[in-house]
């Protein structure tokens, strides 16, 4: 069901089942990041103002874990919000880097204190911008040697620009890496007309391009879970 004021469907179900098995499966002293250092990045970002959107604990984890599925040194996200993801990212090894790109500053402020809080800051960069600006500057310092290539790339920013974002990072991304991007089947809506919703016309877009693109081979997996009925997609560039 959808609560008055909510921008996502809740049931009680998904939402047991997700505290279920993260309890267990997150409940270690030595976990990382920590519960604590979790619970402050949402807590933080609530208290400055930030919208509810950023991925559920379980999603975080399952980022972290499929960076260190593909052997990820170098990460690249595109939509900080509060840094929550950019913290799971950045535990997926002691070496990473996570090159996270914001438009919002005041988003960027919160997400680095966030980020200083479960004390990763040496693992972070947060670049301020629209993402149709950074991107290609970070193309031509990967083309010039001066970054090495993405194995992992994490978009969830404006849904408009999904396609832009996937082809602009495609250049910078290892064969075999993986990117994915989140909130593409947007409550069932991507199989529907978009009704001028640019949200949807932006899923829909980057599922049919990737599609047709011999690049990349690509899955949409829906998700139920304590935030939503959604979905991502993942893709791996051949």
């Amino acid at each position: 069901m959808t609560i008055p004021g909510q921008s996502y469907e809740r049931d009680e179900r998904w939402t047991a089942v997700d505290e279920y098995s993260f309890g267990h499966l997150h409940s270690k002293s030595q976990t990382s990041p920590s519960n604590d250092a979790l619970a402050y990045a949402l807590t933080n970002s609530e208290k400055q103002g930030l919208p509810d959107i950023a991925v559920s604990p379980s999603q975080g984890k399952f980022l972290k874990l499929q960076a260190r599925l593909v052997g990820a040194q170098n990460v690249l996200e595109v939509g900080t919000l509060g840094g929550y993801s950019t913290i799971w990212l950045a535990t997926s090894s002691p070496t990473v880097k996570v090159t996270s790109v914001e438009v919002d500053a005041h988003n960027a402020e919160v997400a680095r204190s966030n980020i200083a809080n479960a004390g990763l800051m040496d693992r972070t960069e947060i670049l301020l911008g629209p993402g149709l600006e950074v991107l290609p500057k970070l193309a031509e310092e990967v083309k010039a040697g001066k970054r090495g290539k993405f194995q992992l790339v994490f978009i969830d920013a404006d849904k408009e620009n999904n396609w832009n974002y996937v082809d602009l990072a495609l250049g910078m991304t290892e064969k075999g890496g993986c990117i994915i991007v989140d909130n593409v089947v947007r409550q069932g809506q991507l199989a529907q007309d978009a009704g001028g919703d640019t949200r949807i016309e932006g899923a829909r877009r980057v599922v049919e391009n990737i599609g047709k693109d011999e690049r990349l081979d690509g899955v949409v997996l829906q998700t139920v879970g304590e935030k939503n009925y959604d979905g991502f997609l993942i893709a791996v560039v051949k």
